[in-house]
Order: C-alpha cells, then structure tokens, then sequence
C-alpha cells in the first residue's frame, strides 16, 4: 500500500485528555528550524495560524515499518499534509497561515517539502522543545519518542483550538476550514 493512501482497518485514536491543557496557552517563543528558513512559533501564533503536529512522514522508497498501523493515530502523516497543502489557499483565505510540526530532522523535512511541494513551512523539532514547553502528548516506537497527533489554531499570541485526537487525518484540514468558517 501507498503511503499516501490510508488502509481501511486503521484503529481510531480515541481522546485521553492528554490535550485538554492546551486551550488558551500562550504559544512560546521558540525557534525551529524548517523548510523555510527558522521559524518563531510566538510570531506565527501573532497573527492566525494552523499548527498540525505529527508523528513523522513515511517515504515512498522505504516500507511502512511492522507495526505501525496498529498504532491509533500514527498512520497518515504524508496525507495530513497533503491534505494541509491542498487546503492551504482556503485557510489563507481565512486568515490563516500554515505550518507542520514533527520531531523529524531539518534534513528530513526539507525532503518532505521538496518531495510533496509543501507551500508552508515544515518544522523541524528534534529535541522536542515545543512538546516540552507545552506539554504535547507523545508515543514511544522503535525506541523513538514521536508526537501524537495534534493540529492547533493558534491566534493573537494563544491556543483558540484545538483537534485532538485527528481521525482520519486526511480529512483534517477540511474539519479546521469548517471551524475557521464557524
């Protein structure tokens, strides 16, 4: 299977609270590097923004590990983005910008830019600052420590929404499009 197309058995992430802090945080001042140079998150957070965070993208030269999609809410980082992509006019035209969030490295999100003709910036966070600052919720795989899945509408400086757990993601950026126009 593609790793740009969701299996129909994937389990559903189910909502552990693990998010219901974040509502009205103020976002900090941190700077990520990304696909477009560094990026503050405070700045991004100034105006209107859709934040989604990400366990991390497949390639489609390299195999879906063993065990991936047993993980609720782990499968479908490259068709969250796509889908952010493809919405990411409507969004604008709702005032807000766009940004994806991973643990992935600099190197890693500039192939997926490049590879997916990502518009927004793809932030890299290995150290998992943000995740620190705010208290992101967070999985373990094959000895890694990856986000959950989380997409934030940041605006004036703070959290005003947040969808937690995404399911399916592919259809994320239409659920905040249908938010934003509420």
């Amino acid at each position: 299977m593609s790793i740009y197309a969701l299996p129909p058995d994937l389990p559903v992430p189910v909502d552990d609270g693990a998010c219901d802090h974040l509502t009205r945080l103020a976002v900090p001042a941190l700077e990520l590097d990304s696909s477009h140079g560094p990026v503050d998150l405070a700045e991004l957070a100034a105006g209107r923004a859709v934040l989604y965070v990400y366990p991390r993208t497949g390639r489609p030269d390299r195999a879906v590990p063993e065990g991936w999609d047993a993980i609720p809410g782990a499968r479908g980082c490259t068709t969250q983005s796509c889908g952010c992509r493809v919405h990411a006019a409507e969004l604008a035209a709702h005032g807000a910008g766009v940004a994806g969030l991973s643990s992935q490295t600099l190197d890693e999100q500039l192939e997926l830019a490049e590879r997916l003709h990502m518009p927004f910036p793809v932030i890299a966070d290995p150290e998992m600052e943000l995740g620190a600052a705010i208290g992101l919720p967070t999985f373990e795989f094959e000895g890694a420590t990856l986000y959950k899945r989380v997409t934030l509408v940041l605006e004036a400086g703070r959290i005003a929404k947040v969808f937690y757990p995404v399911f399916p993601p592919d259809r994320n950026a239409e659920e905040v499009l249908a938010w934003l126009a509420s």
